[in-house]
């Protein structure tokens, strides 16, 4: 993975094949990407680069505080709070990232001209992010566990030395195989999808951890 943004923005994240290629996604959005860094270092942030993308923190305290990351996809580039869900977003302009999502939101933008129409506003989502980091707010995540699906319930029965290992992980950790190991509605799909993490979760690793 990179570790500049200014490597991020000529040869992309560094995650998969097409990094440094023309195909990059990164390179479809260059122009806005670019835009949105300036946007955002205008209003205060330290920049670095973290799992491979732009991310921009504060520091409290001798300590750097994650407040948002910058990043392209393929349809679209964004700006993701760490904490967005605390933002007001009175417009309605965050999106969710996903259903379980409980705590990041985005900005999406398909082109430029949506970011400078939009850009007093942005810096003002971002100036409110800043002041919940510095009061020290925390999101409050729901504890409710997420149910297992009965086919790595079996798996765990039958293997202690999985069970072990997984109930050794940290609870979101856990959440996050058990999201991942829930989505297919196929019974054979659960099955392949929990093959396939058996040997992370015996190294005590999370979904997300390389």
């Amino acid at each position: 993975m990179n570790h500049t943004v200014n490597e991020y923005l000529l040869e992309g994240c560094g995650r998969c094949s097409l990094g440094g290629t023309p195909q990059c996604k990164v390179h479809l959005w260059t122009n806005e990407l670019s835009f949105l860094r300036k946007l955002v270092l205008d209003c205060g942030l330290n920049e670095t680069c973290k799992w491979g993308v732009p991310c921009y923190t504060i520091e409290i305290d001798a300590k750097e505080h994650n407040v948002l990351i910058v990043a392209a996809f393929k349809e679209y580039c964004a700006i993701s709070f760490f904490k967005g869900i605390l933002l007001k977003d009175i417009l309605k302009l965050l999106h969710l990232p996903g259903k379980n999502s409980q705590s990041v939101m985005y900005f999406k933008f398909t082109n430029i001209n949506e970011i400078i129409a939009l850009e007093s506003t942005i810096k003002t989502y971002i100036l409110e992010a800043i002041e919940h980091e510095k009061n020290g707010e925390k999101v409050r995540l729901d504890k409710q566990p997420e149910p297992i699906p009965e086919e790595f319930e079996r798996l765990l029965k039958a293997n202690p030395a999985i069970s072990k290992a997984f109930f050794a992980l940290t609870p979101g950790r856990q959440r996050g195989y058990i999201i991942h190991f829930s989505e297919p509605k196929q019974s054979k799909t659960r099955l392949a999808r929990i093959e396939k993490q058996i040997q992370k979760i015996l190294e005590g690793k999370g979904f997300f951890d390389k």
